[in-house]
């Protein structure tokens, strides 16, 4: 490479690593959580709740929210017996109550709790509202069962009534009569995984500037944020002390939402719409109290609906993160992919069919990987073809370097001369990293949030959504990651098979630095991403291959001699005696 190339390359380099430097610094709060842990369960220590409210700068309070950082009071419950009933079909399992005619207990019957199928000991992911039941208002009133159905219950009280209906999809439907004001979503709380995340969405009538879009409450000004944002919430990154800030706080988002929804990692429970006209949320974010950063622990959420509707009908999604099932409800956005949602949505739905056609997801990230290669074959071809002959073109840039060693800028003339006159592009060397970086990153995105790789297990991986982490009993940095050793290795063959132009030590040196960087950067990586990387290094390995065995077989043909690596001649002792 010559040195606009390596400045090139570096700098996308230092993209990538800004990019992922936030994984890694929560890598690093996950090992002083777990040792917190450790010596917490050792000791069996109570941490007392503090409760002083944070500064407004600290919690990123604008001035038209108001917050309210203080437990919230328990609401009086009816005198009258509670009755629970069940509503169910293939995918969720409802628990009702005759308290307030509300969603007690969700269960999500596809998706198991732990990994491996489902089982008495392993029972499938269920979302308990008790503190705060999906469907629930201001006050607590007993109703009465007066109809069931198969899919729908009904509840009335006097002149109230409210039907529960459970249709496909993960959706809940409440026709309320004589019902108003507030209405709850449900509780979400931080799930097992340690990449997992707690965090809020909307999509706001008025986000700003007179527009209406999604807002996640994680990011920006939102009043949320100083409560979302800990040492291990993935995706609501950042780390910061626990002194000072409440166990509970309750925030009021103002203004009208087309949907609310709170999710974790892999789950969500989200108000998709209503009938009837909404002034924005309030969310209560309960803090974990037995960590020292702060990290929240659970987040419940209440939309405020208008008072006098007489009849209204509120839809509400408990579910997975899944792009196809969001996409249909108009709330896409929750897979928060960023500015990457162009790449990351295809990439989802590819994904999807090979595994519909091969039910693996590892087998399908291979054929991805494939595919993706064959679209880039030609460009990747071209650029490493243009790399093959600045490296046949290197004598004479060194006879212009020397011819005009004293006069820089006519040597950039007659450099830039010769690149012309040989069709050849210097920047051709950082391509195919360019091209690849946009394909990364939206990888990346996939990859930490899609519910399809949870527990999705691959020759001897057992989970393509976390790192392989073998051994991790008594191997150091979390267990023996194997993928990210191949794709180091594979990463220093690729530079070692990529035509060379430059100082052959600084070479040798970015052959070892760049394998090295990116194994550090990949090792708490989700597998499934270490395993993409390290097939395309393969492709990109045998393609190069193949290109110097065409070039190989074209020289011959011509009886030329195959031009590899400059190599000064031999000085000899009468070169020397000379001058030479």
């Amino acid at each position: 490479m010559n040195k606009t190339e390596k400045i090139i390359c570096l700098l996308l380099g230092a993209v990538l690593a800004w990019y992922i430097w936030a994984e890694m610094g929560r890598a690093k709060e996950r090992a002083k959580y777990a040792a917190e842990q450790a010596a917490i369960a050792a000791t069996n220590v109570t941490v007392e709740a503090a409760a002083p409210q944070p500064s407004a700068s600290e919690a990123n309070v604008p001035a038209n929210s108001e917050t309210n950082a203080v437990a919230t009071p328990a609401p009086v419950l009816p005198t009258t017996p509670e009755k629970i009933v069940v509503l169910e079909n293939d995918e969720l399992k409802l628990e009702l109550s005759t308290w307030g005619a509300v969603v007690k207990k969700a269960t999500l019957k596809k998706y198991a709790k732990d990994r491996g199928e489902i089982s008495d000991e392993n029972p499938p992911v269920a979302f308990d509202f008790a503190d705060s039941p999906l469907g629930a208002g201001e006050a607590v009133e007993s109703f009465e069962v007066a109809e069931e159905n198969p899919d729908s219950v009904r509840f009335v009280n006097g002149g109230k009534s409210r039907t529960i209906r459970l249709g496909a999809d993960y959706r809940i439907t409440l026709e309320d009569e004589g019902i108003g004001g507030a209405i709850s979503l449900g509780q979400m709380r931080m799930g097992d995984s340690k990449n997992d995340l707690l965090s809020v969405d909307s999509w706001a009538m008025d986000a700003g500037k007179g527009k209406e879009g999604v807002i996640h409450h994680c990011e920006g000004d939102s009043p949320l944020k100083g409560y979302l944002v800990g040492g291990l919430s993935g995706g609501c990154s950042g780390s910061k002390s626990a002194a000072g800030m409440p166990e509970e706080a309750a925030i009021k988002y103002p203004g009208a939402q087309k949907w609310v929804a709170v999710k974790n990692r892999f789950f969500v429970t989200a108000f998709c719409s209503s009938t009837a006209a909404n002034a924005g949320f309030d969310a209560t974010v309960a803090r974990d109290m037995s960590a020292s950063n702060y990290r929240p622990a659970s987040v419940f959420a209440k939309v405020r609906l208008a008072d006098d509707a007489a009849k209204r009908t509120s839809v509400f999604y408990v579910g997975p993160k899944k792009q196809s099932l969001l996409w249909d409800l108009g709330m896409k956005d929750v897979m928060e992919f960023g500015m990457w949602r162009w790449l990351c949505y295809p990439l989802v739905w590819v994904l999807n069919f090979f595994n519909n056609m091969i039910p693996n997801y590892g087998v399908a990230i291979i054929l991805l990987t494939i595919l993706v290669r064959l679209l880039f074959w030609p460009l990747t071809h071209k650029s490493t073809v243009g790399m093959k002959k600045m490296q046949e073109l290197q004598p004479k840039m060194k006879e212009i370097q020397a011819k005009f060693k004293d006069n820089p800028q006519r040597m950039q003339q007659e450099t830039w001369a010769l690149y012309k006159e040989n069709k050849v592009n210097p920047m051709s060397s950082c391509l195919p990293m360019l091209i690849q970086i946009p394909v990364f990153i939206a990888l990346f995105n996939v990859l930490r949030s899609a519910v399809e790789l949870r527990y999705a297990p691959f020759l001897w991986i057992g989970d393509l959504s976390e790192p392989e982490a073998l051994f991790s009993s008594w191997f150091p940095f979390g267990g023996l990651n194997i993928l990210p050793i191949l794709m180091a290795v594979s990463t220093g063959l690729q530079s070692a098979f990529t035509p060379a132009t430059g100082d052959k030590s600084q070479q040798k040196m970015m052959m070892i630095f760049m394998p090295t960087m990116m194994l550090f950067m990949f090792y708490s990586f989700p597998s499934a991403l270490s395993l993409y990387w390290f097939l395309s290094n393969l492709f990109s390995i045998v393609q190069m291959w193949i290109i110097r065995r065409q070039t190989a077989a074209k020289t011959a043909a011509k009886g030329e001699v195959l031009m590899g690596e400059v190599i000064d001649p031999p000085v000899t002792r009468q070169m020397r005696r000379h001058g030479k």
